[in-house]
């Protein structure tokens, strides 16, 4: 059975950082894209703010480029998102997802198979 467990969030100023993680059981991280996406307070999901690969490439989105950076421990199969200057727009429930690595873009909710609940990230002064 998969599992995905963030950690991380909280409350935090307007140009803070903070760094969630994701434990993941039940899959080898080695062989998984893994994606964080958003859900701000009242909207639809977004789709993937960034995804890291197995060889450790990675995509970010323009919003968070730049600002946010995802990282894999595998030996852990943990997948981390360092997130600096925050902005109140940032304000969202950070969740992690996971599916297995076919070359392919994953850009969309469609495109994985396993999530995470979430961490809540506040970013207000």
């Amino acid at each position: 059975q998969v599992q995905l467990v963030e950690s991380g969030g909280g409350l935090v100023q307007p140009g803070g950082s903070l760094r969630l993680s994701c434990k993941a059981s039940g899959l080898f991280l080695g062989q998984y894209v893994m994606a964080w996406f958003r859900q701000p307070p009242g909207k639809k999901r977004e789709g993937a703010l960034c995804f890291s690969r197995p060889d450790g490439s990675t995509y970010y989105i323009d919003a968070v480029r730049g600002r946010f950076t995802i990282s894999r421990d595998n030996a852990e199969n943990t997948v981390y998102l360092e997130m600096n200057r925050l902005e109140p727009e940032d304000t969202a429930v950070y969740i992690c997802a996971a599916v297995v690595a076919d070359g392919l873009l994953k850009l969309f909710e469609s495109d994985y198979d396993y999530w995470g609940q979430g961490t809540q990230v506040t970013v207000s002064s």
